[in-house]
C-alpha cells in the first residue's frame, strides 16, 4: 500500500491552495480516482477532499441557459426536469454513461477530468511505454490492439480515445468551464495530444472547476445523444453523436445545427464541417448522409479501429434524421 495524506478543504480558497501542492489530487465522487489508483496510474501525495464545500452542487436552469455546479451528481443532473426539457442531449448523455451506482456518486467536474480507458495507459506493469503516463516513453498502443482507439485527433505520440459522454454534448452547445477567475470553453478545455499527451486539460495548478455553464438555444432544446456500443449498457461508445437542430418556420430548412462526436477521437470532437454543409439546406436524407461523411475528415485508422470511420457518419446521420422526424 502506498501512503498518502488526506486533507479536507473547508473553503474554495483552501482547496485551490491545496490543489497547487506537488502531487495533490482532488477527491469529489472518487469514481475515477479509485480506478486509477487500483491500476497504479494515480499515486497522489495528498488527497484534497472537496465534497463538503458549499454551493458547488446547485443546478440552475432558465431561458438563458444552465449553470451546473461542479459537485452536482451526474444522476441528479440527468434527472433534473429543466435539463431534460431544455438540454435533452445533456440528460441523455448522462443517463447512458456508466452505471446507476456510479452516476449517483460521480460529479460533473470529476466527469470532465476523467482520463482515457486505453488499456495500455492503465496497465503500467505490462506496458511501461505510455506517453500519457511517462512523457517520452513511447506509445504501446501504436502497433497493438487498437479497436477502441481514436481515428481523429491522434498523433504519433498518442492514439488514446476520449471515453466520456457528457463532454460531447457540452462541446456541441458551446458550454463553458468555470475555473474561478478564469473561464474556458469546453472545446478548449480538452487538449489534443500532439507531442504532449500527458497534458489533457487546460487547467493550471491551483485551479478548481466550480461550474459548467451551457448557453440556452433552440438547437439545444431540440437535441439528442445517440450512443452506439458493443452492449446495451455499462459500456463506452464505439461511436456517439450529440446533435441539436433548429428549423426555419417551414419546419424543414435548417437554421442552426450542432454536431459533436464521441468514441472516435482523442477529445470530444465538434463536427463543424457537417454543420456548415447543412445549415440553410432543406433536411433531406440523402443530403444528410452525404454531409455526415464530413464528420470523419482527416481520420486515420490503426487497423482494428477502421470501422469507426464508417460507423461515425452513420451515427451522425441517424441522429440528425431522428430530430427531423420530430419537426
Amino acid at each position: 500500500m502506498r501512503d498518502f495524506s488526506y486533507l479536507r478543504a473547508n473553503s474554495l480558497d483552501a482547496a485551490r491552495q491545496a490543489a497547487a501542492l506537488p502531487g495533490a489530487m482532488l477527491l469529489a465522487g472518487g469514481t475515477t480516482l479509485i480506478d486509477l489508483a487500483k491500476c497504479g496510474v494515480a499515486e497522489p501525495e495528498t488527497l484534497v477532499d472537496i465534497t463538503h464545500l458549499k454551493g458547488l452542487n446547485s443546478i440552475e436552469v432558465s431561458e438563458r441557459g444552465a449553470t451546473i455546479g461542479a459537485l452536482a451528481r451526474m444522476g441528479h443532473v440527468a434527472d433534473h426536469a429543466g435539463i431534460k426539457s431544455r438540454f435533452p442531449a445533456v440528460s441523455e448523455a448522462l443517463w447512458q454513461a456508466a452505471s446507476a451506482q456510479i452516476r449517483n456518486m460521480a460529479t460533473i467536474g470529476g466527469n470532465l477530468m476523467q482520463r482515457t480507458r486505453c488499456p495500455y495507459f492503465r496497465d503500467p506493469a505490462n506496458f511501461p511505454a505510455c506517453n500519457k503516463r511517462e512523457p517520452g516513453s513511447g506509445c504501446s498502443a501504436i502497433g497493438g490492439v487498437t479497436r477502441g482507439h481514436a481515428v481523429l485527433g491522434a498523433s504519433d505520440a498518442c492514439i488514446a480515445m476520449y471515453p466520456g459522454d457528457l463532454a460531447v454534448a457540452l462541446v456541441a452547445f458551446d458550454a463553458i468551464v468555470h475555473l474561478g477567475a478564469r473561464q474556458v470553453s469546453v472545446d478548449d478545455f480538452f487538449l489534443l495530444p500532439g507531442t504532449t499527451p500527458d497534458k489533457e486539460h487546460a487547467i493550471e495548478p491551483g485551479e478548481v472547476i466550480t461550474a459548467i455553464e451551457i448557453p440556452g438555444s433552440p438547437s439545444a432544446r431540440r437535441s439528442t445523444y445517440l450512443k452506439i456500443r458493443d452492449r446495451q449498457s455499462y459500456e463506452f461508445a464505439a461511436a456517439s453523436a450529440a446533435v441539436g437542430i433548429e428549423f426555419e418556420a417551414d419546419g424543414r430548412t435548417i437554421r442552426d445545427l450542432r454536431v459533436a462526436l464521441g468514441g472516435v477521437a482523442t477529445k470530444p470532437w465538434r463536427a463543424r464541417a457537417v454543420e456548415a454543409a447543412l445549415i440553410g439546406k432543406v433536411l433531406e436524407p440523402d443530403a444528410v448522409r452525404a454531409a455526415s461523411l464530413l464528420a470523419v475528415q482527416g481520420a486515420v485508422d490503426h487497423g482494428a479501429n477502421h470501422y469507426k470511420i464508417e460507423l461515425a457518419p452513420r451515427v451522425v446521420a441517424r441522429a440528425i434524421l431522428k430530430l427531423g422526424e420530430t419537426a
